[in-house]
């Protein structure tokens, strides 16, 4: 093959466009790595629409890592105490379809879970959701987005009425004032932010407000960076409303005709005047007037937010907030502004707007409305009764069920929570505990592979075709460019054969993707995701935003939501919300003095499946570590590089210290990729607890109460680092290579 393929980075969700070309072109030298492999030539598509031609070092050598470590065959074993042995694809599926027949006929179909992932297609994510939640009338889909997008999901729905981010990145070109909360945008999504820093940096009228714990590279640049405390966002957010509405920076006839419980919302703020405020954030009563009056002024206000903000107790209040801010301003519908949440994984939007949530229907359907439910069961071909009208079990909630013996059968596919989830120690021995799991996977060895039973090579980037949604609502088709290695298979293909052979074959007669994603589109008609005009062969002419019905000739302007400042309500009118602060679930004390926050790193991409492969990337971070404030370090005798526990009521972990003035006083930060195959003791969700947002299920992760001690007298983290995977690899009975 000599052609270039156009598709997407597999990455984070913004969603840049990607032209890869093979090895080996006529007359030119053969592409290699760092280690001298011939590695397919990989650089931004300069047509992207959401993209433009940038890349950042994740996608630029994301080729480097497609043939490193993959998982070739089908692996199988009877405890987790046997080492796995090689079979066929027809052995894979008797034993899966054996083991969930069984469950099915002895506990039911609520003892069946899948747990999947933002790295799903989304034509993965709709196949997976008509096996369970139609065939086999479970809810129990969910997915790594619980831990990422959840509570995203629940503010726009219940402020807006219906999920999906409004705004688009065109934007970042057009506002006066961006407030960045909860997100370190510069090394989470490099290229949405490089965007906004040139606009910011060529019109000196922009400001930049950010809110951030940390001095982060997105603060170094920011007109004003609030350091809160961490837990005190809604003070935060209704001290500057509070402001707002006494300035008079008010649009009262937006809020009469477009929005309903105004007055509920002035009596909270009215409790959060700027003395009080300041005080309890831990800044100044001038930088939170300052951030006021920043967006009081601005005609064209744009927030972005990520997982600072979502991982969190009390996440959806914090969206709401944030919306709360739109809607008293009018800053909603129209160019340079609105409420644009950050997504985390490179089809989260996707997954959202397939029903791949355990309280989600496809076409952004709720399990619990009886409407909802009729008119997925009614396309499906299924009688009236058979989706459940309660909430499936949330990823949490298949940790519990497995120590409580609910779970019978754990499908895992494309994540590891083995070190993704919180109080993962807790959640390894509940792996441990699984009558039956299946590791549907690209790679190999992950952590999530120690504790299966069965192992099913997955085709991955480059190796299927699929689409995948963007945060600002654009999809994109990603089409295949070489075969899947060894008996590698797309993963809707894997979990429409088991549909097939549970007798449900009429289901599933899918000969290719697009096949799926025809019928999956038929399910968005009418609603507010409505792709009904999408097809693989439309978007193989280049990405298209949403919504696009099959009813427009021609694309229209689908760039923001709510132009018409009508809402996807019943009424058509908006809801302010009314939350007072709650502070962390887990703030600190006398014994646990430190409050530990943690994140991502710009070159590596969560658990490091996939980048803690690649060499240049290894460089780059060569090990986890933890910051400490100067004035933290002096008090307890830690210098640079000194190695410190972190312990909270969990668990521990060891880091060497990183004493800095980026983080403030009494907060702790670690990165969150390190897992047991890249080091003894980095895992930083040994510490997190699993105390959740009441609406949206989303674990607070981004917050802990802990203590901190010197090590002495032990070998530093890099000889530490140094075993990386010949430990775990000996500890599970792995081979590098099945």
């Amino acid at each position: 093959m000599t052609d270039t393929t156009k598709t997407l980075c597999p990455y984070c969700g913004v969603g840049c466009g990607l032209e890869v070309s093979p090895p080996a072109q006529p007359g030119k030298a053969i592409n290699r790595d760092s280690q001298g492999n011939p590695t397919w030539k990989v650089k931004g598509d300069r047509n992207h629409p959401s993209s433009q031609g940038m890349v950042c070092v994740k996608g630029a050598t994301i080729a480097e890592a497609i043939d490193k470590n993959r998982l070739r065959y089908p692996m199988l074993r009877d405890s987790l105490d046997e080492p796995f042995r090689r079979v066929s694809w027809e052995a894979a599926y008797e034993r899966i379809v054996s083991r969930m027949r069984s469950v099915y006929m002895t506990q039911g179909a609520d003892a069946i879970c899948m747990y999947g992932s933002g790295q799903m297609q989304t034509e993965d994510y709709y196949v997976a959701q008509k096996l369970l939640k139609g065939c086999l009338g479970t809810n129990n889909f969910d997915s790594n987005s619980r831990l990422c997008m959840s509570s995203a999901v629940a503010g726009y729905v219940q402020s807006l009425g219906a999920d999906g981010p409004p705004c688009c990145y065109e934007d970042l070109d057009l506002t006066d004032c961006a407030f960045i909360i909860g997100s370190n945008a510069a090394e989470c999504h490099p290229i949405v932010f490089n965007r906004l820093q040139k606009h910011h940096k060529k019109n000196h009228n922009v400001k930049m407000i950010v809110v951030d714990p940390r001095r982060t590279p997105t603060a170094e640049v920011a007109d004003l960076h609030l350091a809160i405390h961490p837990g005190t966002d809604i003070d935060l957010l209704n001290g500057i409303a509070h402001l707002l509405l006494r300035w008079g920076y008010f649009e009262s006839e937006f809020v009469s005709e477009c929005t309903v419980n105004f007055p509920a919302f002035a009596e909270v703020i009215s409790h959060y005047p700027p003395e009080v405020v300041a005080k309890r954030c831990g800044i100044s009563v001038e930088n939170l007037e300052t951030a006021a009056r920043y967006w009081g002024t601005s005609k064209r206000v744009l927030s972005l937010w990520s997982m600072g903000v979502n991982q969190s107790s009390e996440g959806t209040a914090k969206v709401r907030g944030i919306i709360n801010l739109h809607l008293m301003t009018g800053q909603i519908g129209k160019p340079g502004c609105g409420p644009f949440s950050l997504t985390g994984q490179p089809n989260a939007m996707g997954g959202r707007e397939s029903g791949g949530l355990c309280n989600l229907l496809p076409g952004y359907r709720h399990v619990q409305y009886a409407q909802d439910r009729a008119e997925v069961e009614q396309f499906w071909g299924f009688p009236a009764g058979r989706i459940s009208p309660n909430w499936g079990r949330t990823a949490w909630d298949m940790i519990t069920g497995l120590e409580t013996g609910d779970v019978g059968v754990l499908w895992i596919v494309a994540t590891n929570p083995a070190v993704s989830l919180p109080d993962v120690k807790r959640a390894q021995a509940a792996l441990l505990r699984s009558p039956f799991t299946v590791c549907q996977d690209a790679y190999y060895p992950t952590e999530t592979a120690a504790y299966a039973h069965v192992l099913l090579p997955a085709a991955q980037w480059g190796e299927k075709t699929g689409t995948m949604t963007n945060s600002e609502r654009v999809v994109t088709l990603c089409q295949a460019f070489r075969p899947p290695v060894g008996d590698a298979k797309a993963d809707w293909e894997i979990i429409a054969e088991v549909g097939r052979r549970l007798g449900f074959a009429d289901k599933f007669p899918f000969a290719n993707s697009a096949e799926v994603y025809a019928e999956y589109v038929q399910l968005t008609c009418d609603r507010p995701c409505d792709m009904t005009g999408l097809s693989h062969a439309k978007l193989a002419q280049g990405p298209i935003q949403w919504p696009y019905p099959d009813t427009w000739a021609n694309q229209k302007d689908s760039r923001r939501l709510y132009t018409d400042l009508r809402f996807a309500t019943p009424d058509g009118r908006a809801r302010f919300s009314a939350y007072h602060s709650r502070g962390l679930a887990e703030p600190p004390n006398p014994e646990y003095p430190f409050v530990l926050t943690n994140g991502r790193l710009y070159g590596h991409w969560h658990t490091q499946t996939r980048t803690g492969r690649i060499e240049k990337i290894k460089q780059m971070h060569p090990q986890p570590f933890l910051e400490i404030h100067p004035r933290d370090a002096a008090m307890l005798k830690i210098q640079e590089n000194d190695l410190v526990e972190v312990r909270s009521r969990r668990g521990k972990a060891q880091f060497p210290a990183k004493v800095t003035k980026a983080i403030a006083p009494g907060t702790l930060f670690v990165p969150m990729h390190w897992g047991a195959l890249w080091g003894d003791e980095t895992e930083a969700n040994a510490l997190t607890h699993p105390e959740h947002d009441p609406d949206s299920h989303q674990p607070e992760l981004k917050a802990c109460a802990v203590q901190l001690i010197p090590v002495a007298l032990k070998p530093s983290l890099g000889e530490v680092g140094q075993k990386q995977e010949k430990t775990f690899k000996h500890q599970v009975s792995l081979p590098i290579t099945p």
